[in-house]
């Protein structure tokens, strides 16, 4: 152990590797566990750090190997783009870390050790915050998969599965520091961490076995048309694209008799709500009138920037819900943005930022949506409200509870997950969308164009699935949920609490420096 704390770059690149293996990938590929010491190394080795330079090169030898290793599949889609990601995310991600740093030369490393989960964390959901962030890397979405060791997100979010994470890698290096007298609380108190996740979930599980056979369900037919993503944005392509919707819908809707049906992420490749495309929306209505059934579908919508007729036109990733016989459709608009995919960072502060635009379409920057819209769909249960999220909006836990604080009963995503081929991206995508569904207690209907359609239930297990890359339907009875769980009541109160405790464990250490010196 010696030799790993004293050799130079070994500890980064294991806790960097460490890290990057115990985020979800392929589903034979399972090992989150790693997780819980995988920042071991790491903390040992800077136990020794006194130079800020060192300590920057060791920090982000660990964090970039954590990136290449979680997301590189992001450069299938767009290198440059792919490439500026990794980079971007491995600098934010050493923030904690240079806190810890500071906290550790001001009040000791004993001190900084029990400051870190509160420092973490703070600095995840703080992070979040801002229009450049790419939160995939969530601390806590590493144990996305590990069903029975995550269901208390109900009360904490994500936030707290990070904050455990970090504890737990915290007793391991007390432990592995400590006399033989001091092993015996970290010790328990790891045992702890482990039984009681269980324990909880147990209970969850025991208790919804006398209520489950009580809920009410809306039947739904997701549609993944197994289209290639870049073809899809040729003009020329829509109406064969079309037809393969229509087709492979009509037979679905005769056989399952669903009574909402589930179109991926732009689905429909241009404005069928603008003057031009009327012929094309009129079929679509007439469609639905055969059919029986409501439509959910992503689309390109259009609209006048700052609402002037005589002004440039804006695109916006948008879904609607159009139901028989209804003329004007249900509309959101994304508002979570891929940085510089979908559009770049503070583009409307400093317009010639465009420029800067990844774009995976040939469209150099989507508009923003504003409004956490939820769609109504009338059906034979009454009114169910539907939160619909666009592909990587699922990232974003505090968002999501938006969408079930207004009501929202199920939650339904439309993604294309084509981009990123047979990489393992849309499992990672598919990984974080569970804990959605944990957190708000809701299950989720899952359409994808190319990559995983899937519908899960409230505890994030799935219910009924698609093999990817296949054109494929499939039908299934989704619960409907009505109540709110604490986090969703509460998402942002666990961060903000160890935000400010962060900010007063900084302080506690910079005025015990200060005592120090005098």
């Amino acid at each position: 152990m010696n030799r790993l704390i004293h050799s130079r770059y070994a500890a980064s690149i294991l806790s960097g590797v460490l890290l990057g293996v115990s985020f979800p990938s392929y589903p034979f590929i399972r090992l989150e566990l790693l997780a819980w010491v995988a920042v071991v190394p790491l903390l040992l080795s800077l136990q020794t750090v006194e130079k800020v330079g060192e300590l920057l090169r060791r920090l982000f030898v660990a964090m970039l190997l954590f990136c290449l290793i979680s997301l590189w599949w992001v450069t299938l889609a767009t290198l440059p783009g792919g490439l500026l990601t990794m980079l971007v995310a491995a600098c934010f991600m050493t923030v904690p870390l240079i806190a810890f740093f500071l906290v550790k030369k001001w009040a000791g490393y004993r001190f900084a050790l029990f400051s870190l989960p509160f420092l973490w964390v703070g600095w995840e959901w703080g992070y979040m915050q801002q229009d450049l962030s790419f939160g995939w890397l969530t601390f806590g979405n590493s144990q996305a998969n590990l069903n029975l060791m995550i269901q208390y997100a109900d009360i904490t979010g994500v936030w707290g599965i990070s904050f455990w994470l970090v504890w737990f890698n915290v007793l391991a290096v007390l432990v592995l520091t400590g006399s033989r007298k001091e092993l015996l609380l970290p010790l328990l108190s790891m045992s702890v961490m482990v039984a009681s996740p269980l324990l909880y979930s147990s209970w969850l599980f025991y208790r919804e076995s006398f209520v489950s056979g009580a809920l009410t369900h809306l039947r739904v037919t997701l549609v993944q048309p197994d289209i290639d993503p870049h073809a899809k944005w040729v003009r020329r392509n829509s109406e064969d694209i079309l037809d393969r919707y229509y087709r492979m819908t009509a037979r679905a809707v005769r056989d399952e008799r669903p009574e909402l049906i589930l179109w991926p992420e732009t689905a429909i490749p241009f404005p069928v709500l603008s003057r031009n495309y009327l012929s094309d929306m009129l079929f679509l209505q007439g469609s639905l009138r055969q059919w029986n059934a409501a439509l959910l579908t992503g689309f390109v919508d259009m609209e006048p920037k700052n609402n002037l007729p005589d002004e440039s036109y804006e695109s916006f990733n948008a879904s609607m819900l159009i139901e028989p016989g209804q003329s004007v459709p249900q509309i959101y608009h994304k508002m979570k943005l891929v940085p510089f995919a979908e559009r770049v960072p503070y583009v409307d502060y400093f317009p010639w930022l465009a420029n800067a635009s990844f774009s995976l379409s040939g469209i150099r920057g989507w508009g923003k949506g504003h409004d956490s819209v939820v769609l109504r769909l009338s059906s034979s249960k009454g009114e169910v409200v539907l939160a619909n999220i666009i592909c990587y909006e699922s990232v974003f836990p505090g968002f999501v509870t938006e969408f079930v604080r207004k009501g929202a009963r199920m939650l339904t995503l439309v993604t294309n997950d084509g981009w990123y081929a047979t990489s393992y991206g849309p499992y990672q995508h598919l990984a974080i969308g569970r804990l959605r569904c944990i957190e708000n207690r809701r299950a989720m209907a899952r359409c994808a164009n190319t990559g995983l359609t899937v519908v899960l239930d409230k505890f994030g297990r799935t219910i009924a699935e698609i093999p990817w890359w296949q054109e494929q339907t499939l039908t299934a009875d989704v619960p409907l949920e009505s109540g709110l769980t604490f986090y969703t009541s509460h998402p942002d109160l666990f961060p903000k609490v160890s935000s400010v405790i962060s900010a007063l464990l900084l302080s506690v250490a910079f005025f015990r420096r200060k005592t120090k010196v005098l």
